[in-house]
C-alpha cells in the first residue's frame, strides 16, 4: 500500500518523539550532583531497581553480561557479582565499561572502592584486569548484602565516576511491632564452654533390676484378682488368689509335723524326769530326745518348704499373708514383692495356671533404662561413668545422667555393643519403648563464639542464622563446629557481639520464603 506525503511525516513525528521519551528515560536521574566522592560524577543504581534514599528511581536495566548498569553520558558502566567458578575461590566483583557503545579495555580503566556490609563490617575494594572486564582482587563473601561504594575512572575522564550498588540478599525486613508479634527473642552470640558430645539413637526401656515376672510357684486354680494392668502397687499387696491343692498337702505336711513335734516335746520332758529321778533307764531318756530332734528338723523343713514358695504355715496365708486359721488350706494369697506398677497381667477368674506360669509383670518404673547400640569406630568414645544427655523429639524432654553399662561383647548379628544409661524417672515421663537421642559428652573445650542451638536454621544448601541487622533480620551463612545440644560452636560466619534470634527463628525463615529470596545476583 502506498503511503502519502502526510502519513510519512506523521510517522517521523512519532519516531522523533519516542526516541526523545526513550532518551528522557536513560538519562532521568543523571546530573552532576557532588557526593560523598567530592566533586566526582555521582551514579547510582538500586540493586533491584529500588530507588535511592531520595526516591529517584535509577536505571535498573539488566546489562549484556546480566549485571546492574549506569550511566554517564555516553559512558557506560555495568556490575555484576559474578558466581565464584571452579577454583576461583568464591564470588567476585565484575566491572564492564564501555563508551559510544563500544567496549573499552579493562586495562586502561581503574577502578577501587569499599564495600560495607548490613552488619557493620568494611572491606576495601581492589581491581584488577581480568578477560574483557576487571575483576576484585578479593572475594565477596556471603550473604550479598552489602552497600558498595565505587570510584571508576575511564580513559580520558576528568574525573571519577561515582557509583553505588545495594544488594539486599537475604534480607527479611521486620517493623519492632511484627518482632514482638512473632515472640522472637534474641540472644548475643559469645564465648562458651561446649560439651563435646557424639549421639546415638536408643530406646527407653525396663529397669531390669527393678523389673519382676511373678509366677506363683505353685499349681492352682484362679479364685480372685485384685491387682489390675497399670495398677500402682505397694510391697506386700494382694494380687490375686490361688486354690492349690499341692499347698495343701504342704500346709497338712506341716500341721502333722508340729503335732507330732508336740508330743515328742512331751515325751522328752517326761522321760527326762523320770530318768532324773533314776526311775527309768538312760536309755529311753536318750531315745526320747532323739525323736524330739527329728520332730524338729521335720517341722523346720516344712515350714521351709511353705516359705520357699512365698506362703505361711497357717491356713490361707500367703507371703506375709493372713493368720486367720479358719480359711481353707488350700488358699495362696500372692503378692507384689516390691513396689511398682502392673505392666503385664496374664490370668482370669477361674484360670488354672501352672507353677511357672508368668502371671503378672511387676516393673519400678521410678528408674528406667535409656540403652544404646554403638559401633565399634565409636567403642572408644563411650566409657561407664561419662555424662550423658537423653532427649526425645516425641516431646519436649531431656534428661542428663550416665553411662552405667557398655557391653563386652559385639552381637553377633548386628556386630555393635550395647550400653545402657539409668535414668531417673520421677513423673513417669520416660515410658518404656520411646525412642531418643542420647548424646555422650566425650570432651569440652571453650570457644570464642557460640549460638543457641536452635537458632541454626537450613536455607537452600547452607545453615543459617538470622542476625540483628537495621531495619530487620539477615540470613547469615555459618559453618559449625562442635555442639552439646543446647550450644553449637560457630566457626565462620559469625562475631561475638552479634545479635541474632534465638527463639522462633523458624518465623523468620517462613518471612524469607514469602519474600522469595532466593540466591541470586
Amino acid at each position: 500500500m502506498a503511503i502519502n506525503t502526510k502519513q510519512k511525516t506523521a510517522v517521523a513525528v512519532i519516531l522523533a518523539g519516542g526516541a526523545l521519551a526513550g532518551a528522557a528515560l536513560i538519562f532521568a536521574g543523571r546530573g552532576s550532583d557532588t557526593g560523598a566522592h567530592g566533586g566526582n560524577t555521582h551514579a547510582e543504581a538500586a540493586a533491584h531497581g529500588d530507588s535511592d534514599g531520595n526516591g529517584e528511581n535509577h536505571d535498573s536495566t539488566a546489562g549484556p553480561n546480566g549485571g546492574q548498569l549506569f550511566r554517564q553520558g555516553d559512558a557506560v558502566v555495568e556490575v555484576l557479582v559474578a558466581e565464584a567458578g571452579p577454583g576461583e575461590g568464591g564470588s567476585r566483583l565484575r566491572l564492564w565499561a564501555s563508551r559510544a557503545g563500544q567496549p573499552l579495555a579493562p586495562a586502561g580503566v581503574k577502578a577501587a572502592g569499599e564495600l560495607r556490609r548490613l552488619t557493620g563490617e568494611r572491606e576495601r575494594l581492589a581491581f584488577a584486569p581480568a578477560q574483557a572486564y576487571l575483576q576484585s582482587a578479593a572475594a565477596i563473601g556471603e550473604p550479598h548484602a552489602f552497600e558498595a561504594s565505587l570510584d571508576v575512572t575511564l580513559p580520558g575522564a576528568s574525573a571519577p565516576l561515582a557509583i553505588k550498588l545495594r544488594k539486599e540478599e537475604g534480607l527479611v525486613e521486620m517493623t519492632p511491632a511484627q518482632i514482638q508479634g512473632a515472640g522472637l527473642t534474641l540472644q548475643g552470640a559469645g564465648p562458651a564452654r561446649i560439651e563435646g558430645t557424639v549421639s546415638f539413637p536408643g530406646e527407653i526401656r525396663f529397669n531390669e533390676d527393678r523389673t519382676a515376672h511373678v509366677v506363683p510357684r505353685v499349681a492352682g486354680v484362679v479364685e480372685g484378682v485384685s491387682a489390675n494392668l497399670g495398677q500402682q502397687v505397694r510391697k506386700g499387696d494382694l494380687l490375686a488368689v490361688l486354690a492349690s491343692t499341692t499347698l495343701s498337702d504342704q500346709r497338712s505336711e506341716l500341721l502333722a509335723a508340729q503335732k507330732r513335734l508336740e508330743l515328742a516335746e512331751t515325751t522328752f520332758r517326761r522321760e527326762k524326769k523320770l530318768w532324773e529321778d533314776r526311775i527309768s533307764a538312760e536309755q529311753d531318756y536318750l531315745a526320747a530326745r532323739t525323736a524330739l530332734q527329728e520332730a524338729r528338723i521335720a517341722t523346720q523343713n516344712a515350714a521351709q518348704k511353705l516359705t520357699a514358695i512365698g506362703a505361711s504355715g497357717s491356713a490361707g496365708g500367703g507371703a506375709g499373708g493372713s493368720t486367720d486359721n479358719a480359711r481353707a488350706l488350700n488358699r495362696f494369697e500372692l503378692r507384689a514383692p516390691f513396689d511398682g506398677t502392673v505392666v503385664e497381667k496374664h490370668l482370669a477368674l477361674g484360670e488354672a495356671v501352672a507353677a511357672d506360669a508368668n502371671v503378672f509383670t511387676i516393673s519400678d518404673l521410678s528408674t528406667v533404662w535409656a540403652e544404646f547400640v554403638i559401633a565399634p569406630k565409636d567403642l572408644d568414645r563411650v566409657r561407664v561413668g561419662e555424662k550423658v544427655r537423653i532427649a526425645s523429639t516425641a516431646f519436649d524432654g531431656k534428661a542428663e545422667g550416665t553411662v552405667s553399662y557398655v557391653g563386652s561383647l559385639l552381637g553377633q548379628q548386628t556386630r555393635t555393643a550395647t550400653a545402657r544409661v539409668t535414668l531417673a524417672n520421677p513423673k513417669m515421663a520416660w515410658r518404656p519403648g520411646l525412642f531418643v537421642t542420647v548424646g555422650v559428652t566425650d570432651s569440652s573445650a571453650e570457644v570464642p563464639v557460640a549460638i543457641d542451638a536452635q537458632a541454626l536454621q537450613s536455607h537452600g544448601d547452607q545453615q543459617v542464622v538470622f542476625v540483628a541487622v537495621p531495619g530487620g533480620f539477615l540470613a547469615q551463612p555459618v559453618k559449625t563446629g562442635r555442639g552439646d545440644g543446647r550450644l553449637v560452636e560457630i566457626t565462620e560466619g559469625m562475631r561475638a557481639g552479634w545479635q541474632y534470634v534465638a527463639g522462633n527463628s523458624f518465623m523468620v525463615k517462613a518471612e524469607l520464603g514469602k519474600a522469595g529470596a532466593e540466591h541470586s545476583h
